[in-house]
Formats: structure tokens, C-alpha cells, sequence
């Protein structure tokens, strides 16, 4: 439980990926996979990369070969795939250094029993999209049937994008309960059973054409008032962060194209792209949340000079803040900044952060003398 007066430090989202399937080189014929863990506040402004992980397919190979064998629940953690959550939210507790205040997030993927077990015995906590309806109680009942007969506590508004970018709107009926859920039966001697809460949000009445949004989360943090199931409803919204990282990486930072000789020399290649990513996902939402932020925080006086210059001639009067110099990258990018168009997000922050860069180096090479202090 999060002590009195002390809000989460951060939520810690969890996502993983598959990159480079169509690499060529001999190092990634099986498709490497990398892992990651993004702080995210609260509010979902990203903080950082808590853990990132590369890792291949071969080491479980046999483990397929084992499921047809054996009950797939019988099958040790150790030998599953499913094993990086549960690495993931080890290394993202140690770094945080403060396990009651963080809250790990993620999809239907990591609904494993053991994390929830992992988590307690780190004291820290988890909130996990479920796709398993567990046993419950005595194990008489399950989580889907207690749910049932659980009466709706009211409804959550969520605004959203479609596949197609349009703006949506969907209201949730929520219903929450508190109860017992079994370990799966192969594992019932070795794991104990965990109270937890469960948070059951359904769209009733969809648009045609779209499915219905159906939320089914599990935590082990407290869920005693309909307050409290928004309040986690909102938090795990904020799990959407990672997939924004993931697109910046993979069609920003053009992460698949790469061509290295070597693992390591594409590791440290992989590593420098992450810092990036993670940067341009902060700053996208660094300028709708913290517009009072200095701007020399952010750019070096080279960028500053050149971002003013920039900007048209009617607009060169405003005042120079964090947004200011935002709207100046993204306009390098294609953002068109009209009075009607949205803030600006990732995909045109990165394009105008690559022409910022080529007008820096044309600045230096012009002008050698030039110095420049980062921000």
C-alpha cells in the first residue's frame, strides 16, 4: 500500500518488442527481442528507461516441445519466455530505490502469477490489464463470476484516437470488487494465494464499426471506492506512453534499418537511440504540461538563435518559452501551426529535430568560431 500522503513516484510501464525481424545479418536470423520498462509520472510526463533488455528466441527454444507434454501452468517460470516481466520489474524496482511508490503497469501479456508474487515480495505494486479468468475464493468460484454479481459503482469518460487518428469519446460503466485469487492449479503448493483488487470498465453502447473498449485490470493496490477504480483506470491509460516510445524508435530512430557488424557495436547504437526516443516522447509532453519550463533547459543557444530565426516574422515578437521553441521544431518538421491544429506530437517533433540538427551543423561549419552551451 502507498503510505498516507505520499503518491506513487512513478507509474512504470511495461512493454516489450520485437525488432529487427527483417535484419538479414547472421546475428539476428531469429529475431531479437528487446524488453524496456519507461518511468511515466503520474501525470504522464516519461521520466526515463528503468530497464531495457535484448534478448533471443533460441534460449527457449524447447519450451514449446515441453507445452504439449505437460499443462502449460506446470511448466517453471524459469524455462517461459514470460520470465522478462518478471526481470523487468526487478530491475525497475532496484533502480527506483522506492518499491511502495512505484506502480508497474502493463498489458494482458504480463498477467502472470508469479509477478503478482514477485511484486509482494518486493513491496512494491503492479496494475496489469488481466486476460486469464483466475479461480477465486476457495477456489470454488472465478474472478469473471464474482464480477457478475457485482453491482456497476458508475462510469469514466475516456477520450482517445481511432486506428484512424479521429478523435473519440467512450463512456466506461465500472464496477470494482476485492477478493482472493488462486495461483493456477500446477502451482498451487508454491504459490499462495493473493488478495487483490479487480476493476471490471465495459463501453456499452459502441459506435458501429468499432469494437467495444472492455478494460479488465487486477492490482494489489487498494480499490475500495469508485474513486479509486478511476483513479487506476487513469493510471494504466498511462501505459500508452511506451507504445508512443516504441513507434519513435522503431520509425523515428529507424531502429530496423540498422546495418552493424558486431552485437555490441549495435547494443551501444540501440542504447544512444533509446535516450532519444525517451527525449522526444518528454518533450512532446513536457510542452502541454510545463510551458513555464526554461527553455534553456532544452536547447542550446546555437538552436535558440536559429529556432527564432525561424519563425515568421508575426510570431517573432511572443514571448520565448518552452512552447514557443516547441512550435518552432515542429514547423521545421511539417507541423503547419494553425490556430485549429493540435499541439504537436512525436512524429513531427522528430522530423523537425533532424532539420534542427542540419542547421546547427550548417551554423558551425559557417561559422567555426561559434560556441555553444547546452542547456
Amino acid at each position: 500500500m502507498i503510505p498516507a500522503g505520499k503518491p506513487p513516484i512513478s507509474l512504470i510501464a511495461l512493454k516489450f518488442s520485437t525488432l529487427f525481424r527483417q535484419l538479414q545479418h547472421h546475428l539476428w536470423k531469429s529475431g531479437e527481442t528487446l524488453d524496456a520498462s519507461l518511468a511515466i509520472t503520474t501525470e504522464g510526463l516519461p521520466l526515463g528507461l528503468t530497464a531495457a533488455k535484448f534478448w533471443t528466441r533460441n534460449k527457449f527454444k524447447g519450451t514449446e516441445a515441453l507445452k504439449r507434454k505437460v499443462n502449460p501452468t506446470r511448466v517453471p517460470i524459469e524455462q517461459k519466455e514470460s520470465m522478462r516481466w518478471l526481470d523487468n520489474l526487478q530491475r525497475s524496482t532496484e533502480l527506483a530505490g522506492s518499491p511502495e511508490r512505484c506502480v508497474h503497469i502493463g498489458d494482458r501479456e504480463s498477467d502472470i502469477f508469479e509477478l503478482f508474487c514477485l511484486a509482494q515480495d518486493l513491496g512494491t505494486h503492479f496494475l496489469i490489464r488481466s486476460c486469464v479468468d483466475r479461480l477465486a475464493g476457495e477456489g470454488d468460484t472465478t474472478i469473471s463470476q464474482v464480477m457478475a454479481k457485482t453491482q456497476v459503482s458508475g462510469t469514466h469518460d475516456i477520450h482517445f484516437r481511432d486506428k484512424r487518428g479521429n478523435q473519440q469519446e467512450a463512456t466506461l460503466s465500472v464496477k470494482y470488487a476485492t477478493m482472493t485469487v488462486c495461483p493456477p492449479i500446477g502451482k498451487q503448493k508454491k504459490y499462495p494465494k493473493q488478495k487483490l483488487g479487480i476493476i471490471f470498465a465495459e463501453e456499452k453502447n459502441p459506435p458501429e464499426g468499432r469494437s467495444p473498449i472492455i478494460w479488465k485490470l487486477v492490482t494489489n493496490l487498494p480499490v475500495a471506492t469508485h474513486a479509486d477504480a478511476v483513479q487506476k483506470l487513469v493510471w494504466y491509460s498511462r501505459r500508452w506512453n511506451i507504445e508512443t516510445f516504441f513507434k519513435t524508435l522503431k520509425t523515428g530512430c529507424r531502429i530496423e534499418d540498422i546495418r552493424l557488424a558486431t552485437a555490441d557495436r549495435l547494443a551501444n547504437c540501440i542504447a544512444l537511440c533509446c535516450v532519444v526516443s525517451w527525449r522526444i516522447s518528454w518533450l512532446t509532453i513536457l510542452q502541454r504540461q510545463s510551458s513555464t519550463t526554461s527553455p534553456a533547459a532544452v536547447f542550446t543557444d546555437i538552436e535558440r538563435t536559429l529556432l527564432d530565426r525561424s519563425m515568421p516574422s508575426n510570431r517573432q515578437g511572443t514571448r520565448p518559452d518552452i512552447a514557443f521553441y516547441m512550435t518552432a521544431v515542429a514547423r521545421l518538421g511539417g507541423y503547419l501551426d494553425r490556430s485549429s491544429d493540435p499541439l504537436p506530437g512525436t512524429t513531427v517533433l522528430w522530423r523537425g529535430f533532424i532539420r534542427l540538427a542540419d542547421l546547427v551543423a550548417g551554423f558551425q561549419a559557417a561559422n567555426p568560431d561559434a560556441s555553444s552551451t547546452c542547456g
